[in-house]
């Protein structure tokens, strides 16, 4: 079976994996997410280096934050700012000798759901993956939808909050991502937030602390809003969303519970799409960067 070596670049983890030709995974880890590019590099090169002591790979698929060219490169901002207006493809394959293929990681996640999962015969998909900002993707006519200048599903960008005396605005990303939740609770409690990881406040929350359990309430409602606006906007047979605080086993019911309570609140009509959890959860990305990679490179 052909195998490749899959990577998910993220702001607070870097994933990896080997995902074969039919989106199996025989291995997974995750590293905290390198501090610099040198670093990255290394953790890349080492890692290669001991897959291949063991087992033969096709290439590198990467599913990275940013908007990703067609040639790899890296533009925009993004979770990582060391791999802004980089040439990544070309420096990867220069320090591992590998065909690699880069695609941006919420377009991965879509991927996987067209590949292998809800959206396996659907026209009209939106994609949601949730971690230290909010990613997007847009499948319309049964296809990836990169948009005009590749900001196709950027919907974190999206401005969820503006104050016309103040001109003081927000973005999705920062309010309603795992981040936000992290530096409310850290500001409240004077810890730095490099102190405090998701898990831990929704541990704390479950114990009954107050502070942990209004953060996660805002979360939840303020993630909801944007989903409403999504569902208005594009009107999709389905809204599926990834990242790791979707495998919550509370997750989409109490999310549908707060969708809901703004549908009710806004007393309008509303369209009726179905909201989900995607089939590979945290996986989404490193399935759909080895589609990619089939894609590109076949």
């Amino acid at each position: 079976m052909t195998q490749y070596l899959a990577f998910d670049f993220g702001g607070t983890f870097i994933k990896y994996a080997l995902v074969d030709e039919e989106a199996n995974i025989s291995f997974e880890n995750k590293i905290p997410t390198p501090k610099s590019l040198q670093d990255l590099m290394n953790f890349i090169q080492q890692t290669v280096h001991q897959i291949k002591l063991k087992e033969d790979i096709q290439g590198l698929a990467i599913s990275c934050p940013g908007t990703i060219t067609a040639t790899g490169d890296v533009q925009g901002t993004s979770a990582i700012p060391y791999l802004h207006d980089l040439a990544l493809k070309e420096t990867l394959q220069e320090a591992t000798g590998e065909q690699v293929a880069i695609e941006n990681d919420a377009n991965c996640a879509a991927l996987a759901e067209l590949w292998k999962g809800g959206a396996v015969g659907l026209q009209d998909v939106l994609v949601i993956v949730i971690g230290t900002g909010i990613g997007g993707a847009v499948i319309s006519n049964g296809a990836l939808y990169r948009g005009a200048h590749l900001y196709g599903g950027e919907f974190g960008y999206s401005i969820l909050y503006a104050d016309p005396e103040t001109k003081d605005i927000n973005h999705w990303s920062h309010m309603g991502s795992t981040s936000a939740i992290i530096r409310k609770v850290a500001k409240q409690k004077g810890v730095p937030a490099n102190q405090l990881s998701g898990e831990q406040i929704f541990a704390m929350a479950e114990d009954g602390d107050a502070i942990c359990q209004q953060a996660i309430d805002e979360f939840y409602f303020i993630l909801a809003t944007g989903i409403y606006n999504l569902q208005h906007i594009y009107d999709p047979e389905i809204i599926l969303i990834g990242g790791g605080i979707s495998t919550r086993p509370d997750f989409m019911s109490t999310l549908s519970t707060n969708i809901h309570e703004i549908q009710q609140m806004m007393k309008i009509g509303n369209p009726h799409g179905k909201v989900a959890t995607c089939t590979f959860l945290q996986r989404a990305n490193l399935i759909g960067a080895t589609y990619h990679f089939i894609q590109t490179n076949h």
